[in-house]
């Protein structure tokens, strides 16, 4: 129902993001943006499937780096879900979660190259970090009581086996099943930094006008996510595991010299490099502070707020496709289909693609991040609404949304808005590795010009930021009472 202070919170979170339009660059600036749509769409539902002869190869190497990464995610992220009380392991985990998976690949860009260890590891340590969490509360949510009537002299570990792991078996296995979804879509990114997954395709069909090319991409890609729930099969999983390594491809060896001269020498900041000692650290820090991560951090921060806005506005309109207080057989099929699509094509892909369409700006970032977390949204509504049992004479169509199922939602809806809040900061700092003015656009243009010291200390501030943003969501949702459950995703 509603409360107070869930509308004054609510009001709040709008009205800045009004105040946040006036100062964000929304502007157009193709000459005909609906013709290139047009053409867009076209190759959508015309895909070229013969023209990309390269899919097989690329597909496999999507699907490499996907079960390789999260797959070692999961096992450093359970073990470390075990000492998770730990305040070294909570700060350690948050701190590399807060990480795009983009910026671990540029760091191991520079050392290991176009290597298979750099997709792997680009997505293992941040999914270690978020499994970590995950898990710590998937298990402390789990009901202690079995654990008083065991033998007397269990061990620690058949404790953990047939009390908490055996309750919260289902609820582990339904998180990692989406965190590979997550995973692939990962892995389909990077291509855009080099690894030859399907993103790398998909940019160079993008940027030849071979439209037919990329719809033929997408809809493959659609497809695997879509039926993931048929060919993921635990007993497979252990066989995926295994062909993995042998379908990622091939990179330079890598040079360890340079491994070792990342971490003494190039990420050392100038002024101890040059001899100027650390007298010479504070202008330096300064000069960084002033001419990048502040402007770095204010439109970081713009944008996610006017996303983060939106994101709640779609995922209020769209619930209804899929639920059946509103919808029929055939209507739910179709909105479900929708926000699958919606939720399962990347944020930096559909960021990309609304870039080559309208220009650089902040259009395209804010789309393409309501778009895709408004699907995931929308989609967990959508399915708790279908739960809520509704009297007989209970109004319909826009009386049955507005008083009925809306009030009821709200609470949750907002948990789940507050928990992707996080996220959209982590992928609004990463969108400016396409051109937009956020932190990563100077994250990125610092490894261009081959100063990782200034790379460094702004993914730094960037994992900072996101940390604080991560504190302060979790600070709404207690003091908004939110009831929040650690399995919040599809």
């Amino acid at each position: 129902m509603w409360h107070s202070a869930t509308i004054r919170t609510s009001l709040g979170f709008v009205v800045l993001a009004i105040a946040c339009l006036f100062f964000a660059d929304l502007s157009i600036s193709t000459v005909n943006p609906w013709q290139e749509l047009g053409r867009l769409l076209l190759g959508l539902v015309t895909p070229n499937f013969a023209a990309v002869d390269f899919v097989g190869l690329a597909i496999l190497h999507t699907l490499a780096f996907a079960f390789l990464g999260v797959g070692l995610g999961v096992a450093v992220g359970f073990l470390l879900a075990l000492a998770f009380r730990s305040v070294w392991i909570r700060t350690a985990c948050a701190f590399v979660r807060a990480i795009h998976e983009l910026f671990w690949a540029l760091i191991f860009l520079q050392f290991f190259g176009l290597h298979p260890l750099t997709g792997v590891l680009a997505i293992a340590i941040p999914y270690a970090g978020v499994f970590a969490k995950v898990y710590a509360e998937i298990l402390d949510e789990a009901d202690p009581r079995p654990a008083q009537v065991l033998p007397y002299g269990s061990g620690w570990v058949s404790g953990l086996a047939f009390t908490r792991l055996n309750q919260a078996w289902p609820h582990l296995v339904s998180y990692t099943a989406y965190r590979l979804e997550c995973g692939l879509r990962s892995s389909a990114v990077l291509g855009f930094v080099g690894l030859p997954t399907l993103g790398y395709y998909l940019e160079s069909s993008f940027a030849q006008g071979q439209y037919s090319s990329v719809g033929a991409l997408l809809l493959l890609f659609y497809l695997i996510i879509a039926t993931l729930k048929w060919w993921v099969r635990p007993r497979l999983l252990p066989l995926y595991l295994v062909a993995a390594p042998f379908f990622l491809g091939s990179g330079l060896p890598i040079v360890w010299h340079n491994v070792s001269r990342f971490f003494t020498e190039d990420i050392v900041p100038a002024p101890l490099r040059s001899g100027d000692g650390w007298s010479g650290l504070a202008p330096w820090l300064a000069d960084l502070l002033v001419d990048q991560a502040l402007p770095g951090i204010w439109n970081t921060l713009l944008l996610t707020q006017i996303a983060l806005v939106l994101t709640g506005v779609l995922s209020l309109a769209l619930f209804p496709l899929v639920s059946r207080h509103f919808t029929g057989r055939v209507g739910g099929t179709f909105g479900h289909i929708l926000l699958v699509v919606m939720r399962s094509t990347p944020e930096y892909l559909l960021a990309f693609i609304l870039l080559q369409l309208w220009g650089p700006s902040m259009l395209p970032a804010v789309v393409a991040l309501a778009l895709h977390n408004g699907g995931i949204i929308g989609h967990l509504i959508g399915r708790r609404s279908n739960e809520v049992t509704l009297r007989p004479d209970a109004p319909r169509g826009f009386g049955r949304y507005a008083y009925e199922l809306t009030p009821r939602l709200y609470g949750p809806f907002l948990a789940f808005l507050f928990y992707r809040w996080e996220i959209i900061m982590r992928e609004t700092a990463i969108l400016g590795i396409l051109g937009i003015a956020t932190l990563g656009f100077y994250v990125d243009s610092a490894i261009q010009e081959i100063r990782f010291d200034r790379a460094m200390v702004l993914i730094l501030i960037t994992a900072l930021l996101n940390i604080g943003v991560d504190i302060l969501a979790r600070r709404l949702r207690t003091g908004l009472r939110l009831r929040h459950t650690a399995n919040c995703e599809p």
